[in-house]
């Protein structure tokens, strides 16, 4: 390794991936050390073990019915209703908030003045972690929509329902009725920004900082077009290494929009690696952490510079 690939921040390695938990390594890197943290951040909407961040469980949580397991992947296991099982699960946003105040004082600290977060988030709980965020002392810049190339659409149809409760007449007049929610085409990515020096400018705080503004011409070799709306996809053989996967793509859209050259991407919670390859194919640093061994493995090999094919723009 280079003596750039070996530099630290503080008791953490630059361009490094570890297992570990993000909220309390946050806390080892320096003040004022990132120029970027981008993270696809727990929904808290239970999606497996390390997404339920309440205290409201319950036994069927995360369980799966026959007919569950008769669909397959599109009904991967049972979460809560919206409704909830107990008063208790009425709690669940609030303690979302909680979490996301958790690590949001630590990513304001050691972001530049100027610099951004940018956060995907669920659809349902987004506004929680705006909230927490803003508390911190970030500011909510824009809200972006990712255009899924897919999403299976789970509405139950309402008359199947009724049908098998044997209630004909209500399976009839019900016909077209579904419970659930519509497809779900789109995920937020939340942009937040940290504040610059009051009096100062953007244009002063770049000459200072080197974060604040954003790269248009380099954000449309991969988004086309200046829009918030953003539409990359995975590329061949590309997905499959995490349930929450991203694409290289997009990632790289966004990075490349907020930063320059060597500067330092942190993911607090990296899963299988995909926000640090599209920082190194970019010519980024990279710093991730996440708890979960198996995907820190897979990040590792996506990152190794036998295996790395990635290349910025492509």
């Amino acid at each position: 390794m280079t003596n750039r690939e070996k530099s630290r921040l503080g008791g953490v390695e630059v361009n490094s991936v570890t297992v570990a938990d993000g909220l309390e390594s946050v806390r080892k890197l320096p003040d004022r050390s990132i120029h970027l943290i981008l993270s696809d951040i727990p929904y808290g909407i239970g999606v497996a073990d390390w997404d339920v961040l309440h205290n409201n469980t319950n036994s069927a949580l995360l369980g799966a019915s026959p007919a569950q397991v008769k669909a397959g992947d599109v009904f991967r296991s049972r979460g809560k209703p919206l409704n909830g099982w107990s008063r208790a699960d009425r709690q669940i946003p609030q303690e979302y908030q909680q979490w996301c105040g958790k690590f949001a004082r630590d990513w304001f600290r050691v972001l530049k003045p100027g610099a951004s977060a940018m956060v995907f988030a669920g659809r349902r709980l987004s506004h929680r972690c705006i909230v927490a965020l803003e508390d911190a002392g970030f500011t909510l810049k824009d809200t972006l929509a990712w255009i899924r190339p897919s999403a299976p659409y789970r509405a139950q149809r309402l008359s199947v329902v009724f049908q098998r409760r044997g209630d004909i007449r209500n399976a009839d007049n019900w016909e077209g009725w579904r419970v659930g929610n519509l497809r779900p085409t789109f995920e937020p990515v939340l942009w937040f920004v940290k504040p610059y020096k009051i009096g100062s400018t953007i244009a002063d705080n770049v000459i200072q900082h080197e974060v604040g503004a954003f790269c248009q011409d380099e954000f449309v070799r991969f988004e086309h077009a200046p829009d918030n709306v953003l539409r990359s996809g995975f590329g061949i053989n590309e997905s499959g290494h995490h349930v929450a996967q991203k694409p290289i793509r997009l990632l790289q859209a966004l990075i490349s929009l907020t930063t320059i050259g060597d500067q330092v991407v942190l993911d607090p919670f990296c899963g299988s690696g995909s926000t640090l390859v599209a920082a190194k194919a970019v010519g980024r640093k990279y710093i991730g952490f996440d708890v979960d061994e198996e995907a820190v493995a897979i990040a590792l090999e996506r990152l190794a510079p036998d295996l790395f094919d990635y290349v910025g723009g492509r």
